[in-house]
C-alpha cells in the first residue's frame, strides 16, 4: 500500500499504482481539498486499478485526514471513554453512530477503509496515542470498539484495530524512535492484548506496533513471527488481515532498508505492507521486492477489506434517515 503526492495523480503515481505488487493506496490530508476533488481522485485511482484498496487514517480528533465540505468533525475517541464513565449504554450507541458516519462519508467519496479503531490502552504516558485511546480499561476499549465496528459494518466498511499488542504503555513515538516495552508477556496479554482476543470475529484487520517487547522477542511486533503467528494467529485465533505499520517510520528501521523491511514483515506474517511519504522508497520497494509475496490466505483477506454494497451518494446522505439520526446523536451528545 502506497501513497500519492497531491490532489490528483501524476505520472509517477500512475506508474506505481499500475505496478502488479501495488494492492492499495493510502490517502492523507494533502490529498484532500474538497469532496468533489476527493471523489475525482478515488475515481482516477480505480480507473487504473479497479481492484485497488483505498484507505485513510480517519479516526477522529487529531487523526482525521478529511475535514470540512461535508465531512463531520469527529471528536477524539477519549470522549467516548469519558461518556462511558457517565452512561454506558449511551456511549455504545454514540460509538455506533460515529462508526456509521465515518463509513458513510468515506464511502461516498470512494474510500474503502479507515484504519480504525485504536485499541491501545490509555496509560497517560504516550503522546502519540494520548486522546486517540478510548479508555484505560481493556474491557471498555473492547466494547466501545465493537460498537464502532458495528457502525462501520452497517455502512459496508471493514475495520482495522491498532496497534497490536499495544502502544499505550511506552512514551516514545515510533514515528521518531524505537519504543521499548519491558513488561513480561503475561502482563501484556492480560491487559493491552485483551481487546484483540475479545473482539473475535468483529475485528477485520489489525496493524501491529513498531514497538519492541524484549521479554518476548528482540524484533518489533510487526516483524516478529512470535507476535504475529504464535500469539496473534495461533493463540488468539485471529484470522483477519494483518497490515504492517508504515515502513518509513523510525520504528521500522531495525530490519534494514525498505526492501529488507518489507520482506521481514511479510515473512513474519503481514499480508500487506505500507510505505508512506517517501516516493523514492516506494520505487525501491516495487523494484526490489520479488513476487510471489502473498502467503497463505493473504490475497483473499485483502479482497475482503473492500467496501461492501453500493456506495451512498453525497447528495443523498443528508436525506438518509439513518445517517441523519447518527449525525444528530453525535452532535447532541458530544457537541
Amino acid at each position: 500500500m502506497l501513497d500519492v503526492v497531491g490532489l490528483s495523480l501524476n505520472e509517477d503515481d500512475m506508474r506505481r499504482i499500475a505496478h502488479p505488487l501495488t494492492g492499495g493506496v493510502i490517502l492523507f490530508a494533502r490529498n484532500y481539498e474538497n469532496r468533489v476533488q476527493l471523489a475525482a481522485l478515488t475515481e482516477e485511482i480505480r480507473a487504473l486499478r479497479d481492484d485497488i484498496l483505498i484507505a485513510v487514517d480517519h479516526e477522529g480528533g487529531r487523526v482525521q485526514r478529511f475535514r470540512g465540505d461535508g465531512f463531520t468533525t469527529l471528536p477524539p475517541m477519549r470522549k467516548l471513554g469519558e461518556l462511558w464513565d457517565e452512561d454506558v449504554l449511551l456511549s455504545t450507541r454514540v460509538a455506533t453512530s460515529i462508526g456509521y458516519v465515518i463509513g458513510c462519508e468515506l464511502r461516498a467519496a470512494g474510500v474503502d477503509l479507515s484504519f480504525t479503531p485504536v485499541l491501545d490502552l490509555d496509560y497517560g504516558v504516550s503522546k502519540v496515542i494520548g486522546d486517540r485511546s478510548l479508555h484505560s480499561d481493556p474491557r471498555v476499549v473492547t466494547l466501545l470498539a465493537k460498537s464502532l465496528n458495528h457502525g462501520l459494518a452497517l455502512a459496508g466498511m471493514a475495520n482495522c484495530g491498532k496497534h497490536f499488542p499495544g502502544h499505550g504503555f511506552v512514551e516514545a513515538d515510533s514515528h521518531l524512535a524505537m519504543p521499548v516495552d519491558p513488561r513480561p508477556l503475561a502482563e501484556i496479554l492480560g491487559a493491552d492484548a485483551q481487546p484483540y482476543s475479545w473482539l473475535g470475529l468483529s475485528l477485520s484487520a489489525i496493524m501491529p506496533a513498531h514497538v519492541v517487547y524484549p521479554q518476548v522477542d528482540d524484533k518489533p511486533a510487526g516483524f516478529s513471527r512470535i507476535w504475529l503467528q504464535n500469539i496473534l494467529r495461533d493463540q488468539l485465533g485471529f484470522n483477519g488481515l494483518i497490515f504492517s505499520d508504515d515502513l518509513s517510520m523510525e520504528g521500522a528501521r531495525t530490519a534494514g532498508g525498505v526492501v529488507q523491511s518489507a520482506e521481514a514483515a511479510l515473512h513474519a506474517g503481514c499480508d500487506m505492507v505500507l510505505v508512506c511519504n517517501q516516493p523514492a522508497s516506494a520505487d525501491e520497494l516495487l523494484a526490489g521486492l520479488k513476487p510471489p509475496v502473498a502467503r497463505g490466505g493473504g490475497q483473499r483477506r485483502i479482497k475482503q477489506m473492500k467496501a461492501r454494497g453500493r456506495s451512498p451518494r453525497w447528495s443523498k446522505l443528508p436525506r438518509q434517515p439513518e445517517y441523519l439520526s447518527a449525525l444528530t446523536q453525535i452532535r447532541q451528545v458530544l457537541g
